[in-house]
């Protein structure tokens, strides 16, 4: 049987979209006004945001804790909510649309392995989250997850494929479990 050899490894073919030394930047900025949990200018974070940029939609609201790897790959849409310990680790680009809820703990992860080579090479796919997704406290989406308009994906559970719009998800992998039926 074949083995895993991480000495083979390499991610070459990989292109950082800024140079090394904004990386460096953002890294400090990120650790001081991001990561921080006693930083709570929302106003603020949107601003470095979108020095280094990302886009940020009117009235979005960023709370203390959260770690993102690389705001050039973020768009946010307008009155986006991004709760605390949020990661957002997106070496591929994560779009968010207007009035979502990313809630407490919730991780966005385009990268991974191809577990099925030796070399375990790195994979990074995008994450689209459409208009009105709430991701409940503690839940997962991975690379190539497209959250339709409205879903839900409830807490601690792991969305790993395409969420059908107004369609609550439950559970690792995600599986439906009801309609999201709204009132006015």
């Amino acid at each position: 049987m074949t083995q895993t050899n991480l000495a083979r490894y390499h991610n070459c073919w990989y292109r950082h979209e800024r140079d090394a030394f904004v990386r460096f930047l953002w890294y400090i900025t990120n650790a001081l006004f991001f990561i921080n949990p006693l930083s709570n200018w929302s106003w603020f974070k949107k601003i470095l945001l979108r020095i280094f940029g990302a886009e940020v939609g009117k009235g979005v609201v960023l709370k203390p804790g959260i770690n993102i790897k690389c705001p050039w790959n973020l768009f946010i849409g307008k009155n986006t909510w991004i709760g605390e310990r949020v990661w957002i680790d997106n070496s591929e680009v994560v779009s968010i649309g207007d009035n979502c809820c990313l809630s407490q703990g919730v991780t966005l992860m385009t990268g991974n392995h191809n577990w099925t080579l030796s070399s375990f090479d790195l994979i990074v796919i995008p994450i689209h989250i459409k208009d009105g997704v709430w991701l409940c406290a503690g839940s997962m989406v991975t690379g190539g997850t497209v959250c339709g308009s409205h879903s839900v994906l409830t807490a601690h559970s792991c969305a790993t494929r395409e969420l059908e719009p107004y369609t609550v998800y439950r559970g690792n992998p995600a599986v439906k479990v009801r309609e999201r039926l709204m009132e006015r």
